[in-house]
């Protein structure tokens, strides 16, 4: 379970925990005994295969030897054949807000910050140099008017409305997460702070391979099969994933090499490499959605200096096909940053664009492990939350509702989501078993913009695999 606790506010929830519960496990050798015929064991092979039945149909190929059971070596070194794979723990290592209370106290000090009724501010910028005597002198304060710009002033009366909400929601959360042990005290801290993580994988190039799959020769339709299905750790072709889903439909995880890179599937799940100009094969899928989660990559300006990945347009994003993705009552969620102009982009126009009715928003709050603000609850650079739209498809629709019998609880206003974030990118917390009181036990679930795969879930997105990459993972064991 990756929710740690529950309040009438939200749910604490542990990131990594739900990652790792997944049970990444691989089979990674053949056995090495010539008197016994290889079944496909748990985690690797067949989904109907179980440790029982393996077991007992090895002892059953091998009637023809002597009357004798497998050893208790040979048992164990098939048993050693299941590699289980968890994910860095480092990558959550979050000890220390990334901006304290006392930075913005060290830059309100040394900017003199001055509100104005016009809704500008005055700047009173404080500048020192060195004299030859090695005595600082302080030059003459420089003063300018620097004006608010409306979207400044929206995200301030939005701050303010929201602010109590925040602070009194992640205290109750936090109080019980530090009962409790999962989070703990600042005099409880092992180490000085944050370690600092390079995993250098920033080059593994998925993007790029959906800009490359534009040069390759077109694939007819017609001959080609709607859904690759991974029955075996294999390499797959690169033209594969850009033209078809690719499922793992067995109980076990799977792992698949993408131009020379190792990736691991979980159970169940289902994935497309490609953007928003090759979305056809997830069309062609056939399947209606019940959940849709979009994580869009909105523009801002740290974006467009770093080059991190491209970002979309307003409209760009209004041309991702939701409607014809979406089951009936269809709930759909979208991550939006910070910026009042993405908030009410999605309120005021892409949901209606879409036919979705705008239901609520939640807000994501990140803490370190020690329960405190990432960023300073009234930072005037970054907050510490990020929020979420909520919505339902409407409109008359030929399709009938799924489970029409069966009643799901009305979507609350204003939940919080607190959690230690990931130290990577954009890896948002999972949504799975915060919205399972909210959607039927049997719901579609799909997931736009993803960097990673979930069981029971399809992911779309040129960068789908990313956080699959076996490098995020360890081998800390081998079952046995």
């Amino acid at each position: 379970m990756s929710v740690v606790h529950q309040l009438s506010s939200g749910w604490l929830l542990d990131h990594l925990a739900f990652i790792n519960n997944i049970d990444y496990q691989l089979c990674q050798h053949e056995p090495t005994s010539g008197n016994t015929v290889h079944i496909s064991s748990p985690r690797c092979g067949s989904s109907n295969a179980t440790s029982t039945s393996s077991i007992e149909l090895s002892a059953k190929s091998m009637t023809s030897e002597p009357a004798t059971k497998p050893g208790i070596n040979e048992r164990k070194r098939n048993e050693a054949l299941l590699q289980k794979y968890t994910f860095r723990t480092e990558l959550f290592h979050v000890t220390k807000p990334y901006v304290t209370m006392a930075d913005c106290m060290e830059f309100q000090q040394g900017n003199k910050i001055e509100a104005q009724q016009d809704g500008s501010i005055k700047l009173e910028k404080q500048k020192h140099i060195k004299g030859k005597d090695s005595i600082s002198a302080v030059r003459k304060k420089g003063k300018r008017v620097i004006p608010f710009n409306q979207g400044e002033l929206d995200a301030m009366e939005y701050h303010t409305k929201i602010r109590g909400l925040i602070l009194d929601g992640t205290t109750q959360l936090v109080q019980e997460g530090l009962k409790s042990g999962f989070l703990y005290s600042v005099s409880e801290k092992l180490d000085n702070g944050n370690k600092a993580i390079t995993m250098g994988l920033d080059n593994c190039g998925l993007a790029e391979l959906c800009d490359m799959a534009k040069q390759l020769s077109l694939v007819n339709e017609n001959e080609l099969d709607t859904v690759q299905l991974i029955e075996a750790d294999i390499s797959v072709p690169e033209q594969d994933v850009f033209s078809r889903i690719t499922q793992n439909s067995s109980n076990f995880t799977k792992m698949i090499i993408l131009m020379g890179e190792k990736y691991l599937l979980p159970p169940k799940s289902s994935f497309l490499l490609s953007d928003l100009s090759c979305m056809q094969p997830l069309l062609n899928y056939g399947k209606k959605y019940d959940v849709i989660v979009i994580d869009p990559p909105w523009p801002n300006k740290s974006v467009k200096r770093s080059k991190r990945y491209n970002y979309l347009s307003s409209w760009q994003i209004k041309q991702i096909p939701v409607p014809e993705l979406a089951a009936p009552n269809c709930l759909v969620v979208t991550w939006v940053t910070n910026r009042q102009k993405h908030l009410q982009f999605v309120k005021d126009e892409l949901y209606p664009y879409w036919s979705v009715e705008t239901l609520t928003e939640w807000h994501w709050v990140k803490i370190t492990r020690c329960g405190e603000f990432v960023f300073p609850l009234d930072s005037p650079h970054k907050k510490p939350y990020e929020g979420l739209v909520l919505g339902r498809i409407q409109g008359k629709t030929v399709l009938p509702l799924r489970n029409p019998e069966m009643k799901v609880l009305p979507i609350p206003d204003h939940k919080l989501i607190v959690s230690v974030p990931c130290t990577l990118h954009s890896h948002k917390p999972p949504l799975t078993e915060v919205l399972k009181d909210y959607i039927m036990p049997d719901a579609e679930c799909l997931e736009l913009f993803a960097r990673n795969l979930q069981p029971g879930w399809t992911s779309w997105g040129n960068e789908v695999l990313k956080f699959q990459h076996i490098d995020y993972f360890i081998t800390p064991e081998i079952r046995n």
